[in-house]
C-alpha cells in the first residue's frame, strides 16, 4: 500500500511576489538619464557664436576699408549728412579714435594680446551676451591688427585706415573701432546687471543662497 503525500506546495500570495530585476530597473532612473538631465540644464558653449560675430565685424571692417582706399582720396571728404556725418580717408598711426599715435608697435602687440586673450576666454564661455560682446571686441581688434601688420609703412608699424567722421569734434574712426567700443559697453552693462560669463546671474545666485540659508535656519 503506497503512502499518500500530504505535503502541500508552497503558496505565494499575489501581493507578496518579489520584484523582478526588470521592475527594479524601471522604477529607478538610470545614471545616463540623470547625466542627460544635468547636461540639458547646463548652457551650451558659446565660442561658435563669438566667432561668428567676430567674423561679421571683421568682414565689414575689411570690406569698407578696401572700398574706401580704392575710391577715396585723402583730403577730399564726401558729405553724407551735411557737416554732421562725412566720409574722409585718414591714415591713423595710433589707437582707436587716433589716440597714442607715437606707439604703433606697442599698439600692435596689445591688439595681438587682446585677440589671443578673447579666444582663450571664449573657449569656456556659456553666456550669449558675453559671446556677442567679446565677438565685437575680437572682430574689431583683429581688423585693426591686420592693418598694423600688412599696411604701410611696414609690419608692426602699419597705419590703420579710418574714414567715418561724425561732427568736427569727434575723431575719425572705422568699423573696427565701433565694434571695440560697442563690445566694451555691452560687457560693462552685463557686468553691472550681474550676468556672468558662465551663463549664470550673480544676483539670482545670491538670492538662492540666502533662501537656502533661511530654510536651514
Amino acid at each position: 500500500m503506497s503512502a499518500v503525500n500530504t505535503d502541500r506546495p508552497n503558496e505565494q500570495h499575489p501581493d507578496e511576489h518579489d520584484d523582478s530585476p526588470g521592475d527594479t530597473a524601471a522604477s529607478e532612473p538610470s545614471a545616463g538619464a540623470g547625466a542627460s538631465a544635468i547636461g540639458a540644464a547646463t548652457p551650451a558653449r558659446r565660442l561658435p557664436a563669438l566667432l561668428v560675430v567676430a567674423a561679421v565685424v571683421f568682414a565689414l571692417d575689411l570690406g569698407t576699408k578696401v572700398l574706401v582706399v580704392a575710391k577715396m582720396t585723402p583730403g577730399e571728404p564726401i558729405s553724407i549728412l551735411g557737416e554732421v556725418v562725412r566720409l574722409t580717408l585718414v591714415r591713423n598711426a595710433g589707437a582707436a579714435f587716433s589716440m597714442a599715435t607715437g606707439m604703433t608697435w606697442l599698439l600692435t602687440l596689445v591688439a595681438a594680446a587682446v585677440v589671443i586673450g578673447v579666444i582663450r576666454i571664449g573657449r569656456s564661455l556659456r553666456s550669449l551676451g558675453w559671446a556677442v560682446g567679446l565677438g565685437l571686441v575680437l572682430g574689431g581688434a583683429f581688423g585693426n591688427l591686420v592693418d598694423r601688420v600688412f599696411r604701410a609703412p611696414g609690419p608692426l608699424q602699419g597705419h590703420v585706415v579710418d574714414f567715418i567722421s561724425v561732427t568736427k569734434w569727434w575723431p575719425v574712426f572705422n568699423v573696427a573701432d565701433s565694434g571695440i567700443v560697442c563690445g566694451a559697453i555691452l560687457l560693462v552693462a552685463l557686468t553691472l546687471f550681474g550676468f556672468e560669463p558662465d551663463g549664470t546671474r550673480a544676483r539670482h545666485s545670491r538670492d538662492e543662497a540666502e533662501s537656502a540659508a533661511g530654510e536651514q535656519a
